[in-house]
């Protein structure tokens, strides 16, 4: 589920609809979490679909660490790359604002740990990154968890709507995590290796 402050939005005709915020969403609150309405498909699904259902599950869909395609039931389907997005996830399925989000700025995430079943080309952003490969996730990890960690004793201190729909396990790590009594999963737990998905 989307944080409530979130609408959708035109954005262009290369990016088409994106999620943009209704009020200022502040470092460090999430945006995002799996909830029990998102749709979990098995790895072999899109073999399994007809090609007009299967290309609109590879486009709104991504893939966690099993291989499964998690198809978001509200807005969050829309979330558009970015190489400085200001949305990174966790590795226990939310998402955290890396930087304060502006009224009428799009959250946008980094495709690079969606698992992707094969290389994209985003709009030029002028950045040192020009693809998202499947396998970014191995390259970038380190840099994620050294954004994402300093961000966890701040999520306790702001209000958070989507708080509640996290798991007691993960609520529990959270307060351990911000507490220093445990280190944070890193990101790379959520890599895919696509070869074992018919094991």
């Amino acid at each position: 589920m989307m944080h409530p402050d979130t609408k959708l939005k035109w954005i262009s005709d290369q990016k088409g609809f994106g999620v943009v915020a209704t009020a200022l969403i502040p470092k460090g609150t999430i945006t995002w979490v799996q909830d029990e309405l998102d749709s979990v498909f098995p790895p072999e699904t899109p073999d399994r679909l007809k090609p007009i259902t299967r290309d609109h599950l590879e486009k709104y869909s991504f893939r966690n660490n099993k291989g499964e395609h998690i198809l978001c039931w509200d807005i969050a389907k829309y979330m558009n790359h970015s190489f400085s997005s200001n949305c990174l996830s966790t590795a226990q399925n939310f998402e955290i604002a890396v930087r304060d989000i502006q009224i009428d700025e799009e959250l946008t995430d980094d495709y690079g740990y969606l698992n992707l079943s094969e290389a994209f080309m985003p709009e030029d952003e002028d950045a040192e990154r020009k693809t998202v490969f499947p396998d970014d996730i191995l390259t970038y990890y380190k840099q994620w968890d050294k954004t994402l960690e300093p961000l966890f004793p701040v999520i306790e201190t702001l209000d958070q709507p989507l708080f509640e729909l996290l798991s007691e396990k993960v609520k529990d790590d959270i307060h351990e995590i911000a507490n220093g009594k445990k280190k944070m999963p890193s990101t790379k737990n959520l890599y895919f290796e696509p070869e074992k998905s018919r094991i």
